[in-house]
């Protein structure tokens, strides 16, 4: 089952697997539900016509959107090579505890073919693709799309007390296109591909799998949900396995596009 949301003349609305749902559907309620009844719940609602209008963000004010670093061991060294204090992300890297940080509020995430920006104060910029979890209110993992966790690694490495700015901004956090209803179980192998293209070229491609995550999905949700209340569900990033080489940096008119699993996110920059 996918859940999309697209622009009508009506406001947003909700479709599953191509067909809009009942204009009064949101994910809020959704995400409300245990996750033993979501599947049911969304089988027995009736549908409306092919869904037509251009993409939105899967995702509703109020949700937020938070991310996980240094999860995979490709991370790990990008950040140490960044980094004047690289021991902090072996240090993470190990722990017990993983690194956890607010991303965006609902209503500042770009959507699929919108525009992600680079900051104008910074000379390092990177994408970084990622399965993006979705979470119900009782800290179940539902679903999940595909995200990018758009990150300045000058602003990061300059300083680690400088993570908000380098990945909290305008235009620096894309979900997309829908939300892919699925367990936890179904996410341990699923690859993730990273494509830039610059000028009609091809300037960087990468490819990797959840499968060499050092945590499990299920660790993750929980130490958010650990002292966090997301009474309408959340959304969490659960960190980049592909980082483009340390002498590339993302500029204005490059195209990225994101693969997780079946799923394509694709953004513009600017």
């Amino acid at each position: 089952m996918n859940l999309t949301r697209h622009h009508t003349s009506h406001g947003p609305h909700w479709a599953l697997d191509g067909a809009y749902l009942p204009p009064s559907f949101n994910l809020g309620l959704l995400l409300e539900l245990p996750r033993e009844t979501i599947t049911r719940f969304l089988a027995t609602l009736p549908t409306e016509g092919a869904a037509t209008g251009d993409l939105l963000a899967p995702i509703e004010a109020v949700q937020e959107v938070w991310a996980a670093g240094v999860t995979y061991l490709r991370s790990r060294d990008a950040r140490e090579a960044e980094s004047q204090t690289g021991d902090i992300y072996t240090r993470v890297y190990v722990a017990e505890r993983p690194e956890l940080f607010f991303k965006a509020a609902g209503w500042r995430v770009v959507a699929p073919g919108d525009a992600i920006r680079v900051r104008p104060d910074s000379t390092w910029d990177v994408p970084e693709p990622e399965l993006t979890l979705v979470i119900n209110r009782h800290g179940e993992i539902v679903g999940y799309c595909a995200g990018n966790d758009v990150s300045s690694r000058s602003i990061e490495g300059e300083n680690p007390l400088y993570l908000p700015q380098a990945k909290v901004y305008n235009g620096s956090c894309a979900l997309g296109p829908g939300i892919e209803i699925a367990t936890a179980d179904a996410l341990r192998d699923v690859p993730i591909r990273l494509e830039i293209i610059r000028q009609g070229e091809m300037v960087y491609t990468g490819e990797a799998s959840t499968s060499q995550m050092k945590r499990t999905f299920e660790d993750l949700a929980a130490y958010l949900f650990r002292e966090l209340d997301f009474p309408h569900g959340a959304f969490l990033m659960t960190g980049t396995c592909l980082v483009p080489p340390d002498g590339f940096t993302l500029t204005p008119g490059d195209i990225v596009t994101i693969h997780v699993g079946e799923l394509k996110l694709r953004n513009p920059v600017e």
